[in-house]
């Protein structure tokens, strides 16, 4: 797992449940629980970390699927990308599917699971602005049982896992609306996303949501800017919009999550530095595509 030999974990379980896992946690506070280690991994070969403890989470089976919960999809946070990127689930949550297969090269995929995506929170985490965007909640499993926290703590920048917690599940709303998930990368091909947009359809509550990733330390929700593109909607309608609405919203977009720099008192604003301004246009170009695609 490393071309160099660092030093090794004193210890590693292999726990078979939850139950079991939490208590190992309990019992090595100074332990990291693994699953996929995509990021681990890539951290103890930098030389960034040397855990003095592994709980290794694959053995957990009852976190590697989902299972449907009065109108919701409660996603085990064992799940791999690659089983997220699959055509039954894709039928599910079509956004976080897409994000899923999004997530890099099929290596990374196979070993990478949604809990882990949640839990690293990394800026380029692909499922964290669709996870906003559905305005999911986490099932948190710790010494004292079970509590749930919604993801929208992500975007507060809260630390969301005490001592000995893990994230059990996810609950996701199961909509049956539109939904769509698009992302910019430095390169072509997958890779880390330089921006991410995800925007979802709420015909029951004639809303639309939408988040931005990649751009912030956590996902952004431009509030003003669903609002005023859902209140044009003609929910009872063909839901359709002109390219000018489509092309408003994206700015608006953007400039909610990239705004104009502050003037000094007396003075111009200075302007946006290009490469900024380049991932402004970015942002609105992704806003804008993928609520065309979600109303079409």
């Amino acid at each position: 797992m490393t071309t160099h030999a660092p030093q090794a974990a004193q210890s590693v379980m292999l726990p078979a449940s939850l139950d079991e896992a939490v208590a190992a946690l309990s019992a090595m506070p100074a332990a990291v629980p693994v699953a996929g280690g995509t990021d681990l991994m890539a951290a103890v070969n930098k030389g960034q970390l040397r855990p003095a403890g592994l709980v290794g989470l694959g053995r957990i089976n009852e976190t590697r699927g989902w299972q449907y919960q009065d109108g919701n999809a409660l996603l085990g946070a064992g799940l791999t990308h690659a089983r997220m990127g699959r055509p039954d689930f894709a039928a599910l949550i079509p956004a976080l599917a897409a994000s899923a297969r999004a997530a890099g090269p099929p290596q990374i995929r196979n070993a990478g699971t949604l809990g882990g995506n949640i839990v690293t929170a990394s800026p380029t985490g692909d499922t964290l602005p669709v996870l906003a965007a559905l305005e999911a909640e986490l099932l948190i499993s710790g010494p004292t049982g079970t509590r749930e926290i919604p993801v929208s703590h992500l975007l507060a920048g809260r630390e969301i896992l005490g001592p000995g917690e893990l994230i059990g599940f996810v609950r996701v709303p199961l909509l049956h609306a539109p939904q769509v998930f698009l992302k910019a990368t430095g390169r072509t091909g997958p890779g880390r996303a330089t921006a991410s947009v995800a925007v979802v359809l709420d015909p029951a509550r004639r809303g639309v949501r939408c988040a931005v990733g990649a751009i912030a330390p956590m996902p952004l929700r431009p509030l003003e800017a669903e609002r005023w593109i859902a209140s044009l909607i003609d929910w009872d309608g063909e839901r359709g919009l002109a390219v000018e609405a489509l092309t408003a919203f994206g700015e608006y977009v953007a400039a909610a999550c990239i705004p104009d720099p502050v003037a000094a008192d007396g003075q111009e604003p200075p302007a946006l530095p290009p490469a900024v301004l380049h991932l402004r246009r970015t942002v609105a170009a992704l806003a804008r595509r993928a609520l065309g695609r979600a109303l079409s």
